[in-house]
């Protein structure tokens, strides 16, 4: 019965996880009815064709869910009724920005919305973190590992966890993700492609700091969209295999694709889809750009970003879409994430659909550029 299906607040859900998990639910019918939350207007939110009747004006609230004052227009329903689940997709995704910025984002968000479940009894509460919280280790990093976060993201991620954690009554799960990629997305896969595409028309090789063994995991947006929705199924159901003795009182999930995926790897599918050759700098030259990281990232932006302009120009792209070669610093870390996804699999049943990166997925996601008219 239509009845009993769950109703879903997705805070966030313009996002690039948010439009996807609200697709993902609509196109399935799992929910009684279904609420995105965002600051962000979806006439502005970069939104392909396919995420119109899930991300349509009926089920659409703008709102800043970090302003007190907006959180019981968001959570109020009909009759005084309450959202069973809550998942809390927001927060501020671009890296080096002011602590602030990510202290009211991020921090702040989280702590809101989590307080505001919490007393409206929400059955099921998704926090998404990072798997940037972990400390890096030889080994993947398994949800009870130390952390160490060493991206300002994770930072603000990490203190979101242990703050919603003491929340009285909060139904909550920590979701830590790794790199996500898939059809429009305009992070880490994106910025890669895009200077694959600048060093292919200048008929450069490619250089990439650092080792091709620096491990750089990844998830496939389908599959963690999929994850993030058995999660929620699960904690409803009543946490079967959840040892609270031995994983402790919030259950605390890694979704990671098994394909153990570095720098390497992905160095080689982008040098087999654009024809270009690659290497990786060594240790000397790594070394110097460790110490130099502010000018050696400044060098390349102003290496790639006038070539990146002419492209789109000669494209005829006038209107450009959310992508660019531009280099975060932060991104540029010699820091392992490395993530073990085994508790997911054992505890909640889950199975990966798209558990490698493949060349194959990194064309699709080249293809829906092009479908955006975003790609030169």
């Amino acid at each position: 019965m239509a009845s009993e299906k769950p109703s879903v607040l997705i805070i966030g859900g313009l996002g690039y996880i948010g439009r996807f998990l609200a697709k993902y639910i609509h196109d399935n019918e799992l929910a009684s009815e279904l609420r995105l939350v965002d600051k962000v207007l979806p006439q502005l939110a970069w939104l392909a064709p396919e995420f119109e009747n899930a991300c349509s004006a009926a089920n659409f609230m703008q709102a800043d869910a970090s302003k007190e004052q907006a959180l019981a227009r968001i959570f109020d329903r009909a009759e005084g009724k309450k959202w069973d689940y809550v998942f809390n997709c927001g927060g501020e995704t671009r890296y080096s920005q002011e602590d602030e910025v990510y202290k009211v984002r991020s921090l702040g968000l989280s702590l809101a919305v989590g307080a505001e479940a919490a007393k409206r009894g929400v059955k099921c509460f998704v926090e998404l973190s990072t798997g940037m919280v972990y400390k890096p280790n030889s080994s993947p990093s398994k949800e009870g590992d130390k952390l160490k976060p060493w991206s300002k993201i994770a930072t603000y991620k990490a203190q979101a966890e242990e703050e919603l954690a003491k929340i009285d009554g909060l139904n909550l799960v920590i979701v830590r993700l790794p790199h996500v990629y898939g059809p429009y997305a305009s992070q880490w896969v994106a910025t890669a492609l895009c200077l694959a595409r600048v060093y292919q028309s200048l008929d450069e090789e490619m250089k990439w700091l650092w080792t091709k063994d620096l491990r750089t995991n990844t998830a496939h947006i389908d599959d963690v969209t999929r994850a993030l929705w058995a999660v929620a199924s699960w904690y409803d159901s009543g946490k079967a295999n959840w040892d609270t003795k031995a994983m402790g009182k919030v259950p605390i999930f890694n979704v990671v694709d098994k394909g153990i995926t570095t720098q390497g790897t992905i160095a080689s599918i982008i040098g087999e889809v654009f024809g270009i050759k690659w290497e990786f700098q060594g240790q000397l030259l790594s070394n110097f750009a460790r110490l130099n990281m502010d000018s050696v990232v400044d060098d390349v932006n102003d290496d790639v970003l006038g070539p990146w302009a002419d492209l789109l120009s000669e494209a005829g792209i006038t209107r450009p879409g959310p992508l660019t070669p531009f280099m975060e610093k932060e991104l540029l870390k010699d820091t392992d994430l490395s993530m073990d996804g085994s508790r997911l699999e054992t505890v909640v049943g889950f199975e990966y659909k798209k558990p490698v990166i493949t060349k194959d997925l990194v064309t699709d996601v080249i293809e829906s550029y092009k479908k955006m008219k975003w790609w030169p």
